[in-house]
């Protein structure tokens, strides 16, 4: 499958992979896995989607965030593959953090925003294994953050 034009025929427009702001690196290849670092939910302006789901944001609202964070993975993929995402064999698992309030309890419903994006790209080769955990608090107040382990060719 070429993932680039499913980008395409999705009418995907991928954001800018940006470059780790703390003491870190965005992607790191070893063997032939490749591991993105937490990438945090930005709109399509460039601006934090913030609050706490559950209080500031809705289960859809939080889906439509994770869904950005899926964005900014494959971004991530595609740039540590040289803009060539023919060299992504597999995805292998996304860890999903939302943050949210005490008693929500939807997480899987926010984190199902990357999951489902994932998939749509990558087919078959983008079943995933998942985590979907929530916090008190995420870096800059966002609203989701969300990491990834990829399978190389």
């Amino acid at each position: 499958m070429n993932f680039d034009k499913k980008i395409e025929e999705l009418k995907i427009e991928l954001p800018e992979a940006k470059a780790p702001v703390g003491s870190y690196v965005a992607t790191k290849k070893t063997g032939n896995l490749l591991f993105i670092s937490g990438q945090i939910s930005i709109n399509e302006n460039g601006e934090l989607i913030k609050g706490k789901v559950g209080k500031d944001l809705s289960t859809e609202q939080g889906y439509e965030a994770a869904k950005r964070c899926g964005l900014s993975l494959v971004a991530q993929a595609k740039a540590a593959c040289a803009g060539d995402l023919s060299k992504i064999k597999s995805c292998i698992k996304l860890t999903g953090f939302v943050n949210s309030t005490n008693d929500f309890t939807e997480q899987p419903k926010v984190i199902n925003g990357a999951s489902d994006l994932i998939a749509s790209i990558f087919g078959d080769a983008g079943m995933h294994t998942r985590a979907a955990v929530s916090t008190n608090s995420l870096p800059l107040g966002v609203s989701v953050e969300v990491d990834a382990i990829f399978e190389l060719n």
